[in-house]
């Protein structure tokens, strides 16, 4: 019996010795399919800036719990407040099961000036995982709210966050042949939209290039669809190129330097790379006959998938930069369209039609491993986090209205994102620096 006392005892001591370790945080694998999120307790941000540290508290559990990985204690759970200058009692937040404690508190510096410092615990390895201090104007309260959340993430799940970028997409309104098609920029999570044209050339297919500063889009002059750029920092639009016949489906280079995109004229739809620098082109395919189109270059600029009838029906294609190589990844029935390429370069997002219904897939580069995460009526034109961990999209219903939706790829957490009105086109930005 006492044998027994001392082997139980030995292991009490051992479970205690491994919640009480230096660092036993937990973190989450973001690639498994549908888990239970983690719960976190996040107190109030002390200070005398009410209003802006409620709407802080409001966007960074939006962002954490819109990932669907963490769910927020109920504050009415809690056991202590917050004090952000001492050291939490740690046995209050393992009692109500807080895998991670954040802590926070709003300081004025001036009148328009505010500094914003933020806590991470983790109460079961008793020890402050990480700290950050943000000196914002108190207009900009929002991103900084978005940077803590992407700090939360990145040392919850070992991943880089995608909260802190922004989304170029096409603001619609009117229906039928008095439908208005704006181009629009938004937060990732449907916040502090501006409207960047008036409508009155339809907008389409907006892309942003790898610094965030431009966007390349399709708009119609003259009735015919062309190919411009749009400068944000001025609000100044360029043709690309006079190109004769139609231009569409363009996309930036990793380095901002070219842009690629489809020419149609005669019969026959080729991908063409311009410089934008020294504004000459050249042809990367081009097969009589037959259409290429939706380019997109692979992360490190080598490769550049796209889609194409050329051994009919429509496939999805890998070929060289410079159009040499070209072979057919997609083997699924069905047609392929809108292929993106991951800014991880693990996966190819694509728009697929099969049997009456459209859906958002991923496949590996060389074609394998391909599977569905969404289908509705009309699914379309996928875009990737800066991460690469969530997809987002366009859904068009039987009523004509669009919106713009967001899901794992992992196929779980399908939500919409929240805008004025309908939308559609959504183009994801880089992180924001």
């Amino acid at each position: 019996m006492y044998q027994i006392r001392n082997i139980i005892l030995f292991l009490i001591l051992c479970i205690f010795a491994n919640i009480n370790s230096t660092y036993a945080l937990v973190k989450i694998d973001i690639t498994q399919g549908q888990i239970d999120p983690m719960p976190i307790a996040m107190t109030d941000f002390v200070g005398n800036e009410v209003d802006i540290s409620r709407k802080l508290f409001t966007t960074i559990a939006n962002d954490l719990e819109g990932s669907g990985l963490f769910k927020l204690i109920d504050k009415t759970a809690f056991l202590e407040e917050n004090n952000f200058i001492q050291q939490p009692n740690f046995s209050n937040w393992r009692k109500i099961s807080a895998t991670v404690l954040v802590t926070g508190q709003i300081q004025s510096v001036s009148n328009d000036e505010i500094k914003i410092s933020v806590k991470i615990w983790d109460p079961y390895g008793q020890s402050l995982i990480d700290s950050m201090t943000y000196k914002v104007r108190k207009g900009g309260w929002s991103r900084a709210a978005h940077k803590i959340a992407d700090k939360i993430y990145t040392n919850l799940t070992g991943e880089q966050g995608y909260f802190d970028s922004r989304v170029i997409f096409i603001m619609e309104s009117g229906s039928g042949k008095r439908k208005v098609k704006k181009l629009a920029i938004m937060d990732q999570d449907g916040g502090n939209v501006q409207v960047l044209n008036d409508g009155k050339k339809m907008s389409l297919t907006p892309r942003f290039d790898p610094s965030s500063h431009r966007v390349a889009y399709l708009s119609y002059t003259n009735n015919i669809p062309q190919v411009f750029l749009f400068d944000l920092s001025t609000g100044s639009r360029k043709l690309v190129g006079n190109f004769k016949g139609m231009s569409f489906a363009p996309r930036f280079s990793p380095d901002g330097n070219y842009l690629i995109m489809s020419i149609a004229r005669h019969g026959t739809t080729s991908i063409y790379e311009v410089n934008l620098k020294s504004s000459t082109m050249k042809p990367i395919t081009g097969v009589p006959g037959t259409i290429s189109t939706s380019p997109s270059y692979s992360p490190d600029g080598r490769y550049i998938v796209f889609n194409s009838d050329r051994n009919g029906g429509r496939n999805l294609y890998v070929m060289n930069r410079d159009g040499s190589n070209i072979h057919k990844i997609s083997n699924g029935a069905g047609n392929y369209a809108d292929p993106v390429w991951s800014p991880r370069g693990d996966f190819i997002a694509f728009t697929k039609f099969h049997k009456g219904n459209f859906y958002i897939g991923v496949m590996r580069p060389d074609g394998s491993g391909e599977r569905m995460l969404t289908t509705s009526w009309l699914d379309e034109g996928p875009t990737w986090s800066p991460n690469g961990r969530v997809i987002m999209f366009s859904r068009e219903f039987r009523n004509g209205q669009n919106y713009i939706y967001k899901v794992d790829i992992t196929g779980y957490n399908e939500r919409r994102v929240k805008t004025p009105g309908t939308s559609s086109d959504p183009a994801w930005s880089r992180l924001l620096q």
